[in-house]
C-alpha cells in the first residue's frame, strides 16, 4: 500500500496546526475525506442536482440512479442484496430504527436482549428503552480484565435469549470481537443478531454472510465519507416485518381519504424506511468512498493498521506513566489505542498534544460503562489510525507523550 501517494488525495494533511504539520489520529471519531469523495458531491450539485423518486425530467432522472447506484456498491461493499441497504443518518439512526421500528413490535415481556459492557452508548441506550418499555430483561456481558469479551459470561447470558446486539470493533479498545462466534451462539438460542459496525467496516473486509448477523449499521462519516449519511442492513425478510418509523413522502405506494378516514400502504423497503427528501449527495459521497475503500483494499488496510498499533504500542510501553487500555497484542485490537497519562487529565493530554499538531480524542468516548469496568472514570486519551497514517505521525504523538511526562516526571 503506497502511503504516500494515498496521503495526497487528503487535503487537510497538508494542514500546519500551530506551527506544526497536522497528524491526524481522531479517525474512530470521523475520518478524513480524499479529494475523490469532494468532487463526488460537488459532481452532484454543480450537474445533477435534483430530486429522486418519480420526477421525469433528466435531472431527476440522473439523480435517482445516481442514488440507486450508490446502494448498489454499499450494498456490494458489505456482501448485501441491494434491497437489503437503507440509507440513514448515521449508526447511531440505524441502530434507534433496528430498536423502534422493529424490535419494538417483535419483543414481548419476559424476552432477553443481550448486550456488553463494551458497547457504544449508540448501542446500549436504544435497548435500555426497548426493554423498560416492552418488559424484557437485558443482560451486559462483562468484559475480561485485558478489555476483551468474556465469551463464557456471553455463552451463559444468551441462553433463553430473542436478541443479541454487539460491536463488531471497540471505539475505545479497539478490541475485535468474533461475531461468527457469537452468531453461531445466537442461532442456538433463536435468538437475533444486531451489529454495531461503526469502528469496523471502514477498516476491514466485512461481509453480513460471512458474519450470519441479521442486521448491521454503519456511519460514511468513519469511511472517508460525508457525515449525515449511513446504513441500516437488514435481512430482507426482516425488513419486511419493519413499522415505519417517519412517515410522509417517497415511502408510500397509495394514500386515500373520505371525510371519515385517510388510509396509506406503504412502499416496500427499502423506500418505506427512507420517508422524505434522502441526502443524494451524502450517498453520492458515500458511494464514492466506497470505491476508494474498494481500490486500496480494506484487507490491505487492516494489515498497515496492525502495523501501526503494533508500533505504538511498543514505544507507549517504554514510555513512563502512560497506561495503555485494552490488550497489548496488535492483532486483537488494531488501529485503535486508548491510554491514560500518569499526573494529566485526558483532555489535558489532548490539549497539550494539539499544540503540537496531533489530534486525539479524549474523554468517555461514549463508552462510560467500559471505562467505569476498567477502572477508569475520567476517561482516557485515544489515538486511532486509519489508511493514511505514518510510522513518522507515530513517533511524533510517542514523543510529544515523552515530553508532556517530562513536566511531571
Amino acid at each position: 500500500m503506497d502511503v504516500e501517494a494515498i496521503r495526497e488525495d487528503f487535503p487537510e494533511l497538508k494542514r500546519v496546526i500551530n506551527g506544526h504539520p497536522l497528524a491526524y489520529l481522531d479517525n474512530a471519531a470521523t475520518s478524513l475525506k480524499p479529494v475523490q469523495v469532494i468532487d463526488a458531491i460537488t459532481r452532484f450539485y454543480k450537474e445533477y442536482n435534483a430530486n429522486v423518486g418519480r420526477g421525469i425530467h433528466t435531472l431527476a432522472r440522473e439523480a435517482t440512479e445516481a442514488y440507486e447506484e450508490s446502494r448498489k456498491k454499499v450494498a456490494a461493499f458489505i456482501g448485501a442484496r441491494e434491497d437489503e441497504v437503507v440509507f440513514v443518518r448515521n449508526t447511531t439512526e440505524a441502530l434507534n430504527v433496528i430498536a423502534y421500528s422493529w424490535a419494538m413490535n417483535k419483543l414481548e415481556k419476559g424476552d432477553v436482549i443481550v448486550t456488553t459492557v463494551m458497547e457504544h452508548h449508540s448501542n446500549l441506550l436504544p435497548w435500555v428503552r426497548v426493554a423498560e418499555r416492552v418488559g424484557a430483561e437485558l443482560r451486559v456481558v462483562p468484559v475480561n480484565s485485558d478489555g476483551t469479551l468474556d465469551y463464557g459470561s456471553l455463552k451463559e447470558a444468551a441462553k433463553g435469549a430473542s436478541l443479541i446486539t454487539i460491536t463488531q470493533k471497540s471505539n475505545v479498545l479497539g478490541v475485535v470481537n468474533d461475531v461468527k462466534a457469537v452468531a453461531s451462539i445466537a442461532r442456538k438460542e433463536g435468538a437475533w443478531v444486531v451489529v454495531d459496525g461503526a469502528q469496523s467496516v471502514p477498516h476491514m473486509p466485512v461481509n453480513v454472510r460471512e458474519l450470519g448477523c441479521d442486521f448491521l449499521a454503519f456511519s460514511g462519516h468513519k469511511m472517508l465519507g460525508p457525515t449525515g449519511i449511513g446504513v441500516l442492513y437488514a435481512r430482507r425478510e426482516l425488513l419486511e416485518e419493519f413499522v415505519p418509523l417517519y412517515v410522509g413522502g417517497g415511502m408510500i405506494s397509495e394514500v386515500h381519504c373520505s371525510r371519515e378516514e385517510c388510509t396509506a400502504a406503504w412502499a416496500s423497503p427499502p423506500a418505506m424506511l427512507e420517508a422524505g427528501t434522502p441526502n443524494i449527495a451524502g450517498a453520492v459521497g458515500l458511494a464514492a468512498a466506497v470505491e476508494y475503500l474498494s481500490r486500496v483494499g480494506t484487507g490491505r488496510i487492516l494489515r498497515h493498521e496492525r502495523e501501526l498499533t503494533k508500533s505504538l504500542l511498543e514505544m507507549l510501553s517504554d514510555v513512563k506513566g502512560v497506561n495503555v487500555l485494552g490488550p497489548i497484542d496488535a492483532d486483537l485490537r488494531p488501529g485503535v489505542v486508548s491510554f491514560t497519562v500518569n499526573g494529566f487529565n485526558p483532555h489535558e493530554v489532548a490539549t497539550l498534544l494539539d499544540l503540537r499538531g496531533i489530534a486525539v480524542r479524549s474523554g468517555l468516548h461514549c463508552a462510560q460503562p467500559l471505562h467505569e469496568a476498567l477502572g477508569v472514570r475520567e476517561g482516557s486519551v485515544r489515538a486511532s489510525l486509519y489508511l493514511y497514517n505514518t510510522e513518522e505521525e507515530i513517533h511524533k504523538l510517542v514523543d510529544a507523550l515523552k515530553s508532556i511526562r517530562s513536566v511531571t516526571a
